[in-house]
């Protein structure tokens, strides 16, 4: 009777609660159900922000410009909005100097500070030491207008 019902309305039949004791059916067009469901998946997975963890190796020998190159990609992956884990990697006995390694994190930690927050403090993890740093969204945001407004007052020195 409802596969009638369903076939004259030229729509499907469609089981909703199986389990059910008589079994519970819906006339729907189920295509058109189908589209709706998947675009609301695809709204919500717009809204949702997708955290990325970048991750950056250092070395306890690494050299100043090495260490000035890589803490320079550390500042704009934090202003770009990711998290960032920084690694210290010890190789035979300089894993029995520790502190080299919380010394280079430390360095990073303190000159990130005016656009990251600590999220992960200094830990050794066998052969490697691991902190993560965030982005510190109103700071990052300040950053950005004071940037802005310095691009702004350089034009307007250029036109005079």
């Amino acid at each position: 009777m409802a596969l009638e019902q369903a076939r004259d309305l030229d729509l499907d039949l469609v089981e909703v609660a199986e389990n059910a004791n008589p079994p519970v059916c819906r006339i729907m067009d189920y295509g058109k159900y189908k589209y709706e469901a998947a675009q609301r998946a695809k709204d919500s997975r717009k809204k949702s922000t997708n955290i990325v963890v970048k991750e950056l190796k250092y070395r306890p020998k690494i050299a100043k410009g090495d260490f000035n190159t890589k803490t320079n990609k550390v500042r704009k992956f934090l202003e770009d909005g990711h998290k960032v884990k920084l690694t210290i990697m010890f190789r035979g006995r300089e894993v029995q100097h520790p502190e080299l390694g919380r010394k280079i994190l430390d360095n990073v930690a303190e000159l990130m500070e005016d656009i990251a927050i600590l999220e992960a403090y200094p830990q050794l993890d066998g052969r490697n030491m691991t902190m993560v740093l965030g982005p510190d969204k109103k700071a990052i945001a300040n950053l950005r207008k004071a940037k802005e407004k310095q691009l702004l007052d350089d034009q307007e020195q250029e036109e005079f």
